[in-house]
C-alpha cells in the first residue's frame, strides 16, 4: 500500500487507545500519551475501567462520541481482526498494534497475522505492528511508545526493527543533545514497513536525515525503490548487523544493495548516531585525500595505517605547501603526516592549517593533539573553530583524554566539528564521508555507452537451456555452457565435442597444439572423483589414452551415471594474462545478483569476490569492479595490463543474461583470463531451475522494459525508434535542451534556464522503471549517441495511483506531431501499469500544450493561488498489468 493513509498514523487529530489486559505496557503507553501534550482527542476504551490516567474510558469502540482517527491496540493480539473491522466500520484510517506476538505458536501466528491483514483491507486501513513498541513525533507532541524519557525535537527521523536498540539510540540522544523528528519502531512490518515508512519521510520537509536499524527485508524491490529516491533527497544511514555462520554471499549481497541505493553504511550502534554530525561535513569533501596534523608521530602512524586500510590515500603537497611546512617540522621528517612535535604550540597549529586548508591536494584535514595544558589544547581547538568557517576543506579532529581532551571535545562538537577521543575513529569517520560522497555520485553519475553494439541471441540461448531442462537435467556441460557464453557474445576458447576417445584424438590431430580434455559429467564432483581433466596433452594418442581411462574410472567409480562424451579445448597460453572469475548466483530475497573477483582454483581460498546487483552498465560494472583487492593491480599495473572495458563489459553481459534467462539460476566463469588485449572465458558452469517466472521479476531493481521499444514512422516518412530512457541517454537530452529556444525551455521548466544541468538531466534520465517512466524518440545509433528528438516523462506516486507528466520535443518535430505520439504512448502505458489519473502544471501561456491535452481528453482546471498556471487532469479507467 506505500504511503497511503500513513497521513493517520503519524499526523492523526483523534486517538483511541484500546486497552485493558495488557499490564505494565500499556499503563506506560497510556501515560507518554497523555503526558505528550497531543493537542487533538484522547478516547481511552476499556471494559474494566472508569478512566484511565484521568480521562475518561468507554465501555467499547461503538460508544466512542467521534470516529478516531488512529487507533492504539494493547489487548491481546487474538483480538485484533475484530478490533480492527469494528475501527474499520468507525472510519479509523490506522492502527498501532503494541500487542505481542512471540507467545503466539507459529502455525496460528501465520493464520493470525492473515486475519488482521483481511480486516483491515476492505477500510484501507494501515496497520503498524505487532509486537511495536510504538512511535514518538516529538514535533506533533505524539509519543505513543513505552519510553521512559520524552524525545528532544530535531531533524533527524530513526527507523528502527528492534526496541532495544531504540532505547539505546534515545540515550545517546539525550547524552549528545541532538533531537529526532520521528522514532519509529516497525514491529513485524505486516503491513505498514520499512519501504513505506521511507517513501513518507522522503516528502517530510522535517527531517533532514534517516537512521535505520534493520534486520533483513521482505520485499526487495519495494525497498529499493523508496531507498533510492529518498536517498537522492537526504542522507540515510544504515546499521545491520551480520549473521554468523552465514553462506555466501549473505551479508555481502545487503551491502551492494545499500551502495546501490545510495545508502551509508555503519558499524555500530554509536557510529551510526555520529555519523548525521559528521555527514554535515560532507559537502566539503571531493575525494579520499587527507592530510594528518598532529604533535604525535605515534598518533599519525595509527591514523595513516587505519587510513590505509579503509582505502583512502594520504594527501600530496603542493611545493608551496612543503616550502611552509617546513618551517614548522624537522627537516627529516615527511611531508604528510605532519608531525609538529611534543611542545607544538596553538600558533604552530594554526599556521600548518592555514598551509593545509588551502592546498588543493587537499581533501580533508584530520587534527590531532594530545593531552597536554588544559588552555593550551582548548587554544588548538579553537584555532581549528575559527578556520573552519572560512575553509571551503572538511576537518575532523581525534583530542583523546578525559581532562583536557574533553574541553576540547566538547567545544568543537558545539561548533559542528567532527570530533574523535581517537584517531581511529577519526580517520574511519572521514573515510564514511568518502563513501557515503561515492553512493551518493553513483545515483548521479552517467555511464559510458557501450564500446559495441550488444545484440544477444537470446533465442540460441533458451534453446541451450531448453534442450538440458527437456533431458531433466539442472546443468549444463562444459560445451552447452560455452554455447551460452557465446549467444552472449562472451569471448571463449574453443570447446569441441567428442563422443569417444577415438574422436577425441581426431579433433585433437586437426588442433595440432597441445590440449585439455574434459570428461562431461552432470557436475564437477563426479569429474573430480573419476579425475575428469588433463591438461597439455600434446599427441592424439595421448589424448586417446587418456579418455579411455577416464571412461573406464566413471563406469567403475559411478556407474549410474551415463558417459556423455569429451569436451576439448586448446590449451591457451597465460601470456601474463590475469584469471578472474565473473557470474550470477542467487541473493535470497534480493534476486540474482553478480559477482566478480580474483579467479584460478584458488579462488575460494583467496576470497576476494565483490558483489553486484543486476541490471548493471559500465559504469555500475567499475563500481562491483572497485570492491576488490586486485582491482588496483589490474588498474595500475604497468607490468601486466588489463583490459577493463572489457571485463566490465563481460559483467555488463552478465547482467543481460540474468535479466532475459529466467531458468539461470547459477553462472560461474572461472577462469575468465583477462590482459591488454581483451578477455577469453575457459570454463564455465551452468546451474538451472525449472521454474519459468517472467524473468524480470525475479530482480530486485526493476530492468529495462524493452517489450516498450518500438519503431515510429513521422508524416514525413522519418523513422525513429521510441523506447525507454537510459542513463546513457544524458548528454544527448542535454543536446535537445541546446537546440530548444530559451522561450521553449521556460515553459517546460518554468524559470528561464539555458540548458541543463547534469543533476536535472542525471535525475530525467536515471529513473527508477518500477516507479516512473521516460519514452524518448530517437534517430540510429547507441545510447549515449543517438540523437534525441522528444522525451515524455511520467512520475508515479509511491501508491502507484496518481502520475505527473511532463515533455520536451524538438522544434523541429513539433509540426510532425511528435508531441502527440509521445503522449498517447505515455498514457497508454500508464493504462497498462493501472495508474488511475495523469496530471501536469502547465504555464497559462503555453497554448499548444493546453490544445494538446484538451484534444487528449484532459480537463483543465485554474490554480487558485496563481493564476498564471493550469492544472491538467486526465482520469482513466484502467485494466492494471505489469506493463512490462
Amino acid at each position: 500500500m506505500t504511503t497511503r493513509n500513513l497521513d493517520a498514523l503519524f499526523k492523526p487529530d483523534t486517538i483511541a487507545l484500546i486497552c485493558g489486559g495488557g499490564g505494565a505496557t500499556e499503563i506506560n503507553v497510556a501515560r507518554n500519551l497523555m503526558s505528550s501534550g497531543f493537542k487533538g482527542p484522547i478516547l481511552p476504551v476499556d471494559s474494566e475501567r472508569w478512566a484511565l490516567e484521568g480521562a475518561l474510558a468507554y465501555r467499547d469502540i461503538a460508544s466512542l462520541p467521534l470516529p478516531p482517527t488512529l487507533a492504539i491496540i494493547t489487548r491481546p493480539l487474538r483480538e485484533a481482526p475484530t478490533l480492527i473491522q469494528q475501527l474499520g466500520e468507525r472510519g479509523t484510517r490506522a492502527v498501532v498494534l503494541i500487542s505481542e506476538a512471540r507467545a503466539i505458536p507459529p502455525g496460528e501466528r501465520k493464520a493470525l497475522f492473515q486475519a488482521i491483514l483481511d480486516a483491515a483491507q476492505p477500510y484501507l486501513l494501515r496497520v503498524l505492528g505487532p509486537s511495536s513498541q510504538g512511535i514518538s513525533i516529538p514535533l506533533s507532541q505524539l509519543n505513543i511508545s513505552q519510553n521512559l524519557q520524552p524525545l528532544i525535537p530535531g531533524q533527524i527521523a530513526f527507523i528502527t526493527e528492534s526496541g532495544t536498540i531504540g532505547q539505546t539510540a534515545l540515550d545517546i540522544e539525550q547524552h549528545s543533545g541532538f533531537g529526532f523528528s520521528h522514532m519509529i519502531h516497525l514491529g513485524d512490518s505486516l503491513d505498514v514497513d520499512l519501504a513505506d515508512v521511507l517513501d513518507y519521510l522522503a516528502g517530510d520537509y522535517q527531517t533532514r536525515a534517516i537512521l535505520l536499524y534493520l534486520e533483513h527485508i521482505n520485499d526487495a524491490r519495494k525497498f529499493m525503490s523508496a531507498a533510492r529516491r529518498v536517498a537522492r533527497m537526504k542522507p540515510v544511514i544504515v546499521l545491520k548487523p551480520r549473521r554468523y555462520p552465514e553462506e555466501e554471499p549473505g551479508d555481502a549481497v545487503y551491502a551492494a544493495a545499500f551502495r546501490r541505493a545510495g545508502l551509508l553504511r555503519v558499524e555500530d550502534s554509536h557510529e551510526l548516531m555520529q555519523m548525521v554530525e559528521v555527514l554535515k561535513a560532507a559537502k566539503r569533501v571531493n575525494n579520499d585525500r587527507l592530510a594528518i596534523l598532529s604533535n604525535s608521530s605515534s598518533m599519525s602512524l595509527l591514523a595513516t595505517d587505519t587510513l590505509y586500510r579503509f582505502g583512502g590515500r594520504l594527501a600530496q603537497f603542493s611545493e608551496a605547501t612543503q616550502q611552509g611546512l617546513e618551517k614548522l617540522i624537522e627537516p627529516s621528517a615527511q611531508p604528510n603526516p605532519v608531525d609538529l612535535g611534543d611542545q607544538a604550540s596553538p600558533n604552530a597549529y594554526g599556521q600548518a592549517l592555514d598551509l593545509l586548508l588551502t592546498d588543493p591536494g587537499v581533501d580533508g584535514v584530520l587534527v590531532i593533539k594530545t593531552p597536554s595544558d588544559l588552555s593550551e589544547t582548548v587554544a588548538v581547538a579553537e584555532s581549528l573553530i575559527q578556520r573552519l568557517a572560512q575553509s571551503r576543506r572538511c576537518i575532523i579532529a581525534s583530542f583523546p583524554g578525559s581532562r583536557t581532551g574533553a574541553e576540547a571535545r566538547r567545544r568543537l562538537l558545539v561548533q559542528l566539528v567532527p570530533t574523535y577521543e581517537t584517531a581511529n575513529g577519526a580517520v574511519q569517520a572521514f573515510m564514511r564521508i568518502v563513501q557515503y560522497k561515492r553512493n551518493q555520485a553513483l545515483l548521479m553519475e552517467t555511464p559510458p555507452s557501450l564500446p559495441e553494439a550488444f545484440s544477444p541471441d537470446v533465442a540460441a540461448a533458451q534453446a541451450v537451456i531448453a534442450e538440458a531442462l527437456a533431458d531433466g537435467r539442472r546443468s549444463l556441460n562444459e560445451c552447452e555452457a560455452m554455447r551460452l557464453l557465446i549467444a552472449y557474445r562472451i569471448p571463449v576458447v574453443e570447446t569441441l565435442l567428442a563422443h569417444s576417445p577415438a574422436e577425441a584424438a581426431d579433433i585433437a590431430a586437426r588442433l595440432k597444439q597441445p590440449v585439455a580434455l574434459k570428461i562431461i559429467s552432470l557436475d564437477a564432483m563426479t569429474q573430480s572423483k573419476v579425475g575428469g581433466i588433463a591438461r597439455y596433452l600434446h599427441t592424439p594418442e595421448a589424448v586417446r589414452e587418456t579418455a579411455t581411462l577416464m571412461m573406464m574410472r566413471l563406469r567403475c567409480v559411478v556407474p549410474s551415471i551415463p558417459f556423455k562424451g569429451f569436451a576439448l579445448q586448446p590449451m591457451v597460453a597465460r601470456d601474463g594474462a590475469y584469471e578472474m572469475t565473473v557470474g550470477a548466483r542467487s541473493g535470497e530475497r534480493f534476486g540474482p545478483v553478480l559477482y566478480f573477483g580474483q579467479g584460478g582454483t584458488e579462488a575460494e581460498v583467496i576470497n576476494d569476490i565483490a558483489y553486484g546487483l543486476p541490471p548493471c552498465n559500465l559504469h555500475l560494472a567499475r563500481e562491483i569492479m572497485a570492491q576488490t583487492r586486485i582491482y588496483q593491480r589490474l588498474r595500475y599495473s604497468l607490468l601486466r595490463r588489463a583490459n577493463l572495458n572489457a571485463l566490465a563489459l563481460t559483467l555488463v553481459k552478465v547482467s543481460q543474461m540474468v535479466i532475459d534467462l529466467a531458468e539461470l539460476a547459477e553462472l560461474a566463469i572461472n577462469p575468465l583470463r583477462v590482459n591488454a588485449r581483451g578477455v577469453v572465458a575457459l570454463d564455465a558452469q551452468v546451474q538451472l531451475t525449472p521454474t519459468s517466472p517472467i524473468p524480470a521479476q525475479r530482480l530486485a531493481i526493476r530492468p529495462y522494459p524493452k517489450n516498450l521499444e518500438e519503431t515510429i514512422r513521422l508524416p514525413n516518412q522519418q523513422e525513429l525508434l521510441l523506447r525507454p530512457v537510459l542513463p546513457e541517454d544524458e548528454p544527448a537530452l542535454q543536446a535537445l535542451a541546446l537546440r530548444a529556444s530559451p522561450e521553449d525551455l521556460r515553459l517546460r521548466f518554468f524559470q528561464p534556464i539555458r540548458e541543463l544541468s547534469h543533476d536535472l538531466a542525471a535525475t530525467l534520465t536515471q529513473i527508477d522503471y518500477h516507479r516512473e517512466m521516460a519514452l524518448v524518440a530517437v534517430g540510429p545509433g547507441l545510447p549515449g549517441k543517438a540523437e534525441i528528438y522528444g522525451i515524455v516523462n511520467l512520475s508515479a506516486d509511491p501508491n502507484n495511483d496518481r502520475a505527473e507528466y511532463s515533455i520536451l520535443v524538438d522544434r523541429a518535430m513539433m509540426r510532425l506531431s511528435l508531441g502527440n505520439l509521445l503522449m498517447q504512448r505515455i498514457i497508454a502505458y500508464a493504462r497498462a501499469r493501472g495508474i488511475s489519473e495523469i496530471h501536469g502544471e502547465v504555464l497559462r501561456e503555453n497554448k499548444s500544450m493546453l490544445q494538446l491535452d484538451r484534444s487528449l481528453g484532459f480537463s483543465i482546471h485554474a490554480d487558485l493561488n496563481d493564476p498564471g498556471l493550469k492544472h491538467v487532469i486526465l482520469k482513466l479507467h484502467c485494466v492494471a498489468s505489469s506493463a512490462g
